[in-house]
This record gives structure tokens, sequence and C-alpha cells, in this order.
């Protein structure tokens, strides 16, 4: 609808409405004659506007009244646009969306889990939390070795707990030695023990 078809499409609504209005108080027949000329007018011309007029009538609507404003990535590249085609980008933009873990194939989740062992050792206070650890460690890797389900390979390695246990042990004296080492306590007279100083 270019330039002035808006308006007259509007006059020729309000035109039917204000039939409407007289048929319901009550019209002549005259009048009701002249409302259903004008609803059949109204079909006639909306039949014969076609889909693409119909569109860009109400994206200029739309643009005028704003509803284009303040969009998302207005004056910024799509992103993904021009990258292969990856079938699970709805799934893959979801996982990032909402910052969910711990899905996806076994195999990846075991190699995500072991890029992150160490620091999970080094968490624990006992050689015994640290030997559990592994072997829980170890029974995921040999499950995920025997699916059935398909999908990548496992190529994680178990670990063996005494070597474990000697890393966790040498990470742990490492980083006490890296520690300062703390300052002598100043004994402090015998009245400021009684009488603690005053900020």
């Amino acid at each position: 609808m270019a330039g002035g078809g808006g308006s007259a499409f509007r006059r020729r609504v309000e035109r039917a409405a204000e039939l409407r209005a007289v048929r319901a108080s009550g019209s002549s027949a005259r009048e009701d004659a002249e409302l259903t000329a004008a609803e059949e007018e109204l079909r006639q011309k909306r039949a014969n506007v076609g889909d693409a007029a119909k569109a860009d009538y109400l994206i200029r609507d739309a643009m005028a009244q704003g509803k284009f404003d303040n969009l998302k990535y207005a004056g910024k590249p799509i992103p993904g646009l021009g990258e292969a085609y990856d079938p699970d980008w709805w799934v893959k933009g979801l996982l990032e969306r909402e910052n969910l873990t711990g899905l996806g194939p076994k195999a990846i989740l075991i190699r995500t889990e072991d890029a992150g062992l160490d620091a999970l050792l080094d968490a624990q206070y006992s050689e015994k939390q640290v030997r559990e650890l592994v072997a829980d460690f170890n029974a995921r890797v040999v499950d995920a070795r025997r699916q059935l389900q398909g999908g990548p390979p496992v190529v994680t390695k178990t670990r063996d707990p005494d070597a474990e246990v000697q890393r966790w042990l040498e990470r742990r004296k490492a980083a006490a030695a890296a520690l300062p080492a703390p300052e002598p306590e100043q004994e402090r007279p015998w009245w400021r023990r009684i009488w603690p100083a005053t900020p």
C-alpha cells in the first residue's frame, strides 16, 4: 500500500464501523443494504491485496510505531552468520545461554573432568579422600569405555591411585613452601595485656 493507501483503508474501516453502529441501533432497510455493500467491498479489497503488500504494510506500520527500535543486534553482525552449518546449533546455543553442564557424551564429560581432576584432588585433606576420588574417576572411565550408545571414543586414561597420592603430596609440599613464613609474635609488655591499646 503506497502513499495514501493506508489512510484510505482507515476511512473505509471507520465507515464500516459507523454503519455497524447504525445497524445495531435499529436501522432501515436502505442503511442495512448500504452496510452490507460496504462490508462486501471491504472484503473484496482485502482479498485483492497480495501477501507481499500486506507484509510491506505491516512492516511499515511496525516501523512507524517504533517496534524495531532498540533491537539486540542493531548495527552489529549477526552471530554465527557465515559459519559452516551445524545441525546441533540450537542445542549448543541452549547450553551456552543457560550455562548447562554435565550434558553430553560420556567421552567428552570424562575428558573435561580429567582436565580439572588435579585441582579437585588438591582441595582434599587426606590420602584416603584422594584415593576414593581417583577410584571413582577410574570406575567412570571404565564404564564410559563399555558404553553401547556410540559417540566419540573414550581416550582418557585411568589414573594410578599411588602415583596420584604421591603427586598430591608433592603439590602440597610445594604450596606450603611457597607460603611466606609467619612473623614471630613480639611479646607485649604486661600493661598492654591488661589494658589493650585503644584506637
